[in-house]
């Protein structure tokens, strides 16, 4: 894919490419070949996190390929446990030393912590900001109330709020918010853990399109506004496949059709995925 056939979403300084790379669950020589792999297709969007385990494997990938750098946009996540100000520092320091880069385009707290202020949390990411070890901040897994919290805790502006969004879980009021605030959400899981490429809902509007359901998933959520996804796959056929979903545009009506919220279909999604690792 070349540059100009993947869209971005362009606010507060940044430009993110709507398609990138999620890398739960990857470890060693599978993560590493999966990012070589999605880099070599044209993918410029890289997401790990301090509990992957693998931001070596990330890195060592992204100093082997033939990219530049500064074409990449690299976020990493701290863990909650390292939200106080000196942890949260010195683990991303340490994350940048794994990563091999001088900094990360996007740094994110992992989950909320209830045992450290989000005051303490945001002063450090001020600090990392005005070291140029990070250029964004944000958050992850932050339902509404809190992210406005942490937004008004911040001496920095927050960039994103990286939360599962999908068809089964539209977050409504998330997205409008961050559509309002000029917000980036960022999807993780945004096919519901493997359960929307059967979809026969997706399926029978792919064919429209000669798309797969994984597509139409994807589409879906990159035509919302402010919206970037980050699906994991470690398949050369499925990373590919990703990344085409930017020459056809569902209707309105195909939009409201794909959208169908239940708790029950997104539990259901979350258990089958942890026991598919098991």
């Amino acid at each position: 894919m070349s540059e100009t056939e993947m869209e971005h979403v362009e606010l507060r300084g940044a430009r993110v490419p709507k398609v990138g790379l999620g890398t739960w669950r990857m470890e060693g020589e599978e993560c590493y070949d999966a990012v070589s792999t999605a880099l070599e297709l044209g993918y410029r969007h890289v997401d790990t996190a301090q509990m992957y385990g693998n931001e070596a494997e990330v890195g060592r990938a992204i100093a082997d390929a033939d990219v530049d750098r500064r074409d990449l946009f690299v976020t990493t996540k701290v863990k909650p446990g390292n939200a106080d100000y000196d942890g949260l520092v010195e683990s991303a320091k340490a994350s940048l030393d794994r990563l091999d880069t001088p900094y990360v385009d996007l740094l994110l707290l992992h989950w909320p912590n209830p045992l450290v202020s989000i005051e303490e949390t945001m002063d450090a990411m001020k600090e990392l900001v005005d070291g140029g070890e990070a250029y964004h901040v944000g958050v992850s897994n932050f339902p509404l109330p809190m992210l406005k919290r942490a937004r008004e805790a911040a001496d920095v502006p927050i960039l994103t709020d990286q939360v599962q969004f999908h068809p089964h879980r539209p977050k409504r009021k998330l997205l409008r918010y961050c559509q309002d605030e000029d917000l980036l959400l960022t999807a993780y899981s945004p096919l519901a853990q493997g359960e929307l490429v059967e979809d026969e809902t997706l399926r029978r509007i792919g064919d429209r399109y000669d798309k797969t359901p994984a597509q139409v998933a994807l589409r879906w959520a990159t035509q919302h506004r402010n919206v970037v996804v980050i699906p994991k796959s470690t398949s050369r056929e499925h990373l590919a496949a990703n990344l085409d979903v930017f020459d056809f545009t569902l209707t309105r009506t195909e939009v409201d059709e794909v959208t169908r919220p239940s708790l029950l279909k997104t539990g259901a999604s979350m258990v089958k995925g942890m026991l598919r690792e098991r």
